[in-house]
């Protein structure tokens, strides 16, 4: 027994005495990779930016300027800056405070349009609203007014500055860019920090008035506009701003109907002419450019024209449908009239527009009261899961996905009564990418016989954001007695990688 009492010792004292230079113990830090277990994104991603503009889905444009007063479309350059005479002060509060009771979160005015002239007093050109005679026009100032109108309602601002001038004459060369361009840019980010997206017509160079030199000015728009200092100008200031058409934040989505790609990927290959493939996107694109779609509420042109009509809320229903349903944003113009506000049977249909918007796709979201199953969840992390009830909780930073390797997988809703559903809202967690290539969705009353539903809708890409309508129409969407449905499972069919799904509305 002594002698084990010494060996203990012995060992006891060897273990405390001091380390040889040879023997050193040493503390590794170590941490275990990807402890969440989250996917790996699948590129290109979107900026935090470009996430904040897509989650603006619906805004307004607002045409007003030169052209509201001389009746053209694009003026020529060699406009009287008289000419632009409000026959009372415009009311830019008055225009958000009407969009945003159709739902819209934010707008865009336009402050220079292809004609040079500018709704600020602008110190890069004479050709501006304080060299008309008209009271109102000279102490109209849009960019500013705007901006404090929008603050005011909480809702989001930017500005249209054409980059085309057709009534100066240095445009073409180097000193326009310089002198006029970029500082008028600058000008513009100045007005407010918070602005959410600068846009910048895809019209550039032609014939024009040019300071009286006339003739045509021809340029590579890829170039000439110094697109990299462009963007360090604006984001300096404004750091959320996205920079829409030549500064390469977002695209045209290629036509001004209000309808994107059934198919439709966010990536896109950068100044890959938009306007040949803005509708659908390319599933291998480089960089992340989500589309804008631009469309009229009116019968007439972008600029407010006398005996013009507005479109039918329905009509308006529709194209929402159709952008903003198909990962696309919808920038819907509503154009000023020459009192500097928006006519009374404009405010009055966007109410119409808004009153459906909030019936239709913000009500009941039956997915809340259903039991929610998935055939395939993802293992979960130390402080994280993948469950299929994450697509209905509503939190944007949660999303259900499948194992590594495991591209497709189906999300199945069940109630024990039968629930009157008339739309889908399906969104990807486009943080880690677009991934969907192919979805469907079915329904079913006794769990065993299933009816594939959307009519002949292409259930292809989700993206951002998919709406898919039961009845398969969109002009037609809203049925007044649907058919009721006990179960609803949405099949993830194909994807460049492990989906992941964040929300989930049955409306």
């Amino acid at each position: 027994m002594k002698q084990i009492y010494l060996w203990a010792s012995a060992l006891c004292l060897a273990l405390t005495a001091p380390l040889t230079a040879n023997a050193q113990l040493q503390l590794v830090n170590e941490s275990v990779v990807n402890a969440e277990n989250e996917p790996a994104p699948v590129h290109p991603v979107p900026a935090p930016r470009q996430l904040k503009w897509q989650r603006t889905e619906f805004y307004a444009f607002f045409h007003y300027g030169m052209n509201t007063y001389t009746g053209n479309e694009w003026g020529y350059g060699n406009e009287d800056e008289n000419k632009f005479a409000p026959t009372a002060a415009p009311n830019p509060e008055q225009w958000l405070t009407a969009v945003k009771a159709a739902g819209m979160k934010g707008g865009i005015a336009v402050v220079k349009h292809h004609d040079g002239f500018c709704l600020w007093p602008t110190a890069t050109t004479t050709h501006n609203v304080t060299s008309s005679n008209n009271a109102y026009a000279k102490a109209t100032n849009i960019p500013r007014d705007f901006a404090a109108a929008a603050k005011k309602l909480g809702m989001k601002y930017g500005f249209y500055v054409s980059p085309w001038d057709r009534n100066n004459e240095h445009y073409g060369d180097d000193t326009y860019v310089k002198d006029v361009f970029l500082r008028q840019c600058a000008e513009l980010a100045a007005y407010g920090t918070d602005q959410f997206e600068m846009w910048f017509d895809g019209a550039n160079g032609g014939d024009g008035y040019y300071g009286g030199k006339g003739g045509k000015r021809n340029i590579d728009r890829s170039t000439y506009y110094d697109v990299p200092n462009l963007r360090d100008t604006v984001h300096k200031v404004c750091p959320d701003c996205v920079l829409w058409g030549v500064g390469g934040e977002s695209r045209w989505i290629g036509n001004e109907e209000g309808w994107a790609g059934e198919t439709n990927w966010s990536p896109e290959e950068y100044l890959y002419a938009p306007e040949k493939n803005g509708m659908y996107g390319n599933m291998d694109g480089w960089y992340w450019q989500p589309g804008e779609s631009d469309a009229k509420m009116t019968t007439g042109g972008w600029f407010w024209h006398s005996g013009e009509d507005q479109l039918s809320a329905e009509r308006l229903f529709q194209m929402y449908l159709e952008t903003v349903g198909r990962n696309a944003t919808l920038i819907l113009n509503c154009p000023p009239d020459k009192s500097g506000s928006l006519p009374a049977a404009t405010v009055e249909r966007l109410k119409e527009m808004g009153k459906m918007l909030t019936e239709r796709l913000q009500g009941t979201n039956y997915a809340k009261e259903a039991t929610v199953t998935a055939n395939e969840t993802r293992s979960a992390g130390t402080g994280r899961n993948f469950n299929a009830e994450n697509v209905c909780n509503g939190d944007s930073a949660t999303y259900w996905a499948t194992n590594d390797g495991v591209n497709k997988g189906t999300i199945t809703f069940a109630w024990d009564e039968a629930k009157p559903i008339r739309y889908v809202v399906l969104q990807e967690h486009i943080q880690l990418g677009q991934r969907v290539k192919a979805f469907s969705i079915e329904t079913s009353n006794d769990g065993t016989k299933w009816t594939k539903r959307g009519g002949n809708i292409a259930t292809t890409t989700i993206g951002y954001k998919r709406i898919i309508p039961l009845n398969g129409s969109t002009s037609n969407s809203y049925e007044a007695n649907p058919q009721k449905v006990k179960y609803l499972r949405v099949n993830i069919l194909d994807s460049r990688a492990c989906p992941t799904i964040e929300n989930i509305e049955l409306r």
